[in-house]
This record gives structure tokens, C-alpha cells and sequence, in this order.
């Protein structure tokens, strides 16, 4: 029997959309459209050498941004897991919002809702809720835990409730209304690159095209696969209430990420991957930033605390 996989949304947990069918326009065009170009971008080089600039521009928009997701949105906005200065926390949050996965107030009180209600009614984006057994259900799941919950939203958690911190923060106040502005500035970033690069303005639409579309489209599906992969396959570390999993091979696409069943142990820790054979990218972003400077606060989990909570 499938579950109801709905929130009431006059429990004070979700705010409604304020136009749906707007809202799902939009959704389907930043879903569609990056898709869309890497046909585009991949049809274009084959047969031909893929130019060393357009990778060049693709890796460095492809890091700035994830780091606005990984350190910027999730590691120090979600969970605190270090602090900084006001003008490094603006900095990183227009990172994050450059990647188009929504603005940064709504992003975090989502991400929060998910560690509320885990794997149970109520997680935006379980894959294991509602959606019936066998190999149905778990592609079902799998689906909406990807992607379809973006498109199947009655509501999206409540930012007073989820994210009232941010909302007194007149800088991340300021960078969420703001949203478009980096969007725009992500896709112009590449164009300009590219023809820096090259010279040409040929080299800066192929740049935009690669660092603008193409990273876009990797850098979601990236974040995606943490909601969908990562409560569904890997191993699990340390014994959590939900089904969150360590998945190795998809670390350094998600910069850290991927190490999901040690976040959902200890959520704050700035570090994801514990150990040599963990790599965490995001992680040494902060201990940079920690070494400069420009962080301080940092969370780290003690190993006897981990090794209290690790199966055995």
C-alpha cells in the first residue's frame, strides 16, 4: 500500500507555491534546457577535437559553483559547520545561486526539512516513501527522489520555520532576492572566459556553452544523485535512522558529497569523508579558507565519537 506522501500545509511546515504554474515552467525549462545543451554541446564535438578551453572554463565553473553548493549553501549555511565573515558568506551563497538550483533561503530550508524527516513522511525527496514495493516502487522512487519532486511540490518548506536565521541576515536577505542577477552572472562568467581564452566571440558562446549549459546540467544532476543514489545505494558506516549511504565512486563529481550516511551521522562536521581513502574536496576547501583566515568555528567530529557510532 503506497503511503501518503503529503504535508499538511497548514502545520506551519510548508509555504505554498505562490504560482505553480509558473513556478513548474520555469522548474521545466532549467531542467530541459541544460539537457538539451549537452546534445548540443557533445553533437558538436564529435568528430572533432573538443578545444582545451572550453574544458578549462567547464572545470573552473564547474568548481566555483560546487562550491557555492557544498561549502557555501550546505556545509555553512544548512549546518553551521563553520563560520565567516559576512562578505565570504555573500560570496559563497552568489556562488551557490549561480549553479540554478533555486535561491538560497528556500534551498537551505529544504535541505533542513530533509534531515527533519528523513526517509519518513514528510522528506521532500525520499525515495523509499509512498511509492510501492517491488522494482516499481523503487524506480518510482528513485525517479522522484531525482528529480520529480521538483516538479511535484504542493509547497516548499517553510522558510520561517526552517531558515529563520537566514531570513535575519541582510546579506543572504539580499543575495536571495537577487537570485536571477547570479544566475545570469554564472552563464556571462563562462562567456567571458571563453573569449578571453581565445579571442574570439566564437570562443566565448563554445565557453558559455560548456561552462554555462553544460555545467548547469552536470552540476544538478550531480546534486540530484545525493537525494536519489545515495539514500538508495553504497555502505553504510555508522548506524543512522535512515537509509543514507556512502556511494565512493561518486565523491569528487560532488565534491565531497557523496559521503552521505557520515553527513547523516553527524550532520554539522565540516569534513564528509573521514580518513585517507575518503576524499572530500569540499573539506579541503575549508581548511584554505580556515588557514587564511577566513574561517574559524570549524566543526570536526573526534574519532572516538565516530568510532562510538560506527557498525561494528
Amino acid at each position: 500500500m503506497e503511503a501518503d506522501h503529503a504535508v499538511d500545509l497548514t502545520d506551519g511546515e510548508l509555504d505554498p507555491v505562490g504560482h505553480p504554474v509558473a513556478d513548474r515552467v520555469v522548474t521545466g525549462a532549467m531542467t530541459l534546457l541544460p539537457a538539451l545543451g549537452l546534445v548540443w554541446a557533445v553533437g558538436s564535438a564529435w568528430g572533432g577535437p573538443l578545444h582545451w578551453q572550453d574544458g578549462v572554463v567547464f572545470a573552473i565553473m564547474y568548481l566555483l559553483t560546487g562550491v557555492g553548493v557544498t561549502v557555501g549553501f550546505h556545509r555553512l549555511l544548512t549546518h553551521r559547520s563553520f563560520t565567516t565573515y559576512p562578505l565570504a558568506r555573500g560570496v559563497l551563497a552568489a556562488l551557490g545561486s549561480a549553479a540554478a538550483e533555486g535561491p538560497v533561503i528556500e534551498w537551505v530550508a529544504q535541505h533542513r526539512m530533509h534531515h527533519a524527516y528523513s526517509d519518513q513522511e514528510g522528506d521532500p525527496h525520499s525515495p523509499h516513501i509512498g511509492h510501492g514495493a517491488g522494482w516499481r516502487g523503487a524506480l518510482r522512487g528513485l525517479v522522484h527522489a531525482h528529480l520529480g519532486w521538483v516538479f511535484g511540490m504542493d509547497g516548499v518548506a517553510s522558510e520561517r520555520r526552517y531558515a529563520p536565521d537566514l531570513l535575519e541576515d541582510p546579506v543572504l536577505r539580499f543575495v536571495d532576492r537577487t537570485f536571477v542577477v547570479w544566475v545570469l552572472a554564472g552563464l556571462a562568467l563562462p562567456f567571458g572566459l571563453g573569449f578571453a581564452l581565445t579571442g574570439s566571440v566564437v570562443g566565448g558562446l563554445t565557453g558559455l556553452l560548456w561552462g554555462g549549459v553544460v555545467r548547469i546540467f552536470c552540476l544538478h544532476h550531480a546534486t540530484f544523485s545525493i537525494n536519489s543514489l545515495c539514500h538508495f545505494f553504497g555502505s553504510k558506516s555508522y548506524d543512522t535512522a535512515d537509509e543514507s549511504r556512502n556511494l565512493a565512486w561518486l565523491a569528487f563529481p560532488t565534491l565531497g558529497e557523496a559521503w552521505h550516511n557520515n553527513h547523516h551521522a553527524f550532520p554539522t562536521s565540516a569534513r564528509h569523508g573521514f580518513g585517507r581513502w575518503q576524499p572530500d574536496p569540499s573539506a579541503a576547501v575549508i581548511w584554505a579558507l580556515e588557514r587564511g583566515g577566513l574561517a574559524w568555528d570549524v566543526v570536526r567530529i573526534s574519532p572516538e565519537r565516530r568510532t562510538a557510532r560506527a557498525i561494528t
